[in-house]
């Protein structure tokens, strides 16, 4: 996996993939789709035409966006680093415990070999169960007033 746009990797039927500007769209809709199967009681403080415009303009274009392609060209997940943040991991819901997350947070790593730092909400005890499961540490916890959703959140880190 080399090569700052070029970098590929393939295991079975999903590639992770450099995402392009024609992978806005679907890459929205992978986030918008997780975040409500994954956080039903966290509200989104921004509509679904906000969202996608958002993945447009801003995450596509100006962060290190990846994704998890399946053969057919359905987009399964999504990632984001932001300097040395793992902004954004999210899986379409029918495709989580199939592996794509443990590949991606194996790339962030290759990609950010320094260390790593995310956010998640506190509530979502699935993704900080998967986190710490790949050595992320438990560094800060908030009452979220520092989050559009203001929902209380928790800081973690990984370190080599």
């Amino acid at each position: 996996m080399n090569g700052e746009t070029g970098a590929r990797t393939q295991a079975g039927a999903v590639v992770l993939r450099r995402a392009g500007a024609a992978d806005a769209r679907a890459a929205a809709d992978v986030w918008l789709r997780s975040f409500t199967a994954a956080l039903p009681t966290v509200v989104r403080p921004h509509s679904d035409t906000e969202v996608r415009a958002y993945f447009r303009q801003v995450v596509v274009e100006r962060h290190e966006t990846w994704v998890a392609e399946e053969a057919g060209g359905a987009l399964v997940g999504v990632m984001v680093l932001e300097g040395g943040e793992l902004a954004q991991l999210y899986l379409a819901p029918e495709r989580r415990g199939c592996g794509i997350g443990d590949r991606f947070v194996a790339l962030a790593k290759e990609r950010r070999a320094g260390g790593l730092s995310l956010w998640t909400f506190q509530v979502n005890e699935p993704a900080r169960r998967f986190y710490e499961r790949h050595g992320f540490t438990p560094v800060e916890w908030t009452d979220g007033a520092r989050n559009e959703e203001r929902e209380p959140d928790v800081r973690y880190v990984w370190r080599p």
